[in-house]
């Protein structure tokens, strides 16, 4: 399972990748992001690719282990977070 910090910095980056531009909202935040509690609005109905472990199981676990996935998000989490100056430990 993907270890979230739920710092939100994924909901608002996705200008970064063209595959999120139907839920961007022209900022590159999400239209389903709550700034104010940095949490997703439709969370147990959020899109197929914001459900990382769904995803990998649906699309990518034929291609991947569940470990390379997951380090790869990881990695692109802290990317992300260096970036914006946010360093958070629990990532692991």
């Amino acid at each position: 399972m993907f270890p979230c910090t739920k710092c939100g910095l994924c909901c608002k980056n996705l200008d970064k990748s063209s595959i999120y531009s139907y839920l961007d909202r022209g900022d590159g935040t999400c239209v389903h992001f709550d700034s104010a509690s940095h949490l997703c609005k439709i969370y147990e109905d959020r899109p197929l690719i914001c459900r990382v472990d769904a995803y990998y199981e649906r699309n990518l676990s034929a291609s991947m282990s569940r470990d390379e996935y997951i380090a790869a998000n990881i990695q692109s989490c802290r990317d992300v977070q260096a970036a914006e100056k946010l360093f958070i430990s629990s990532i692991d």
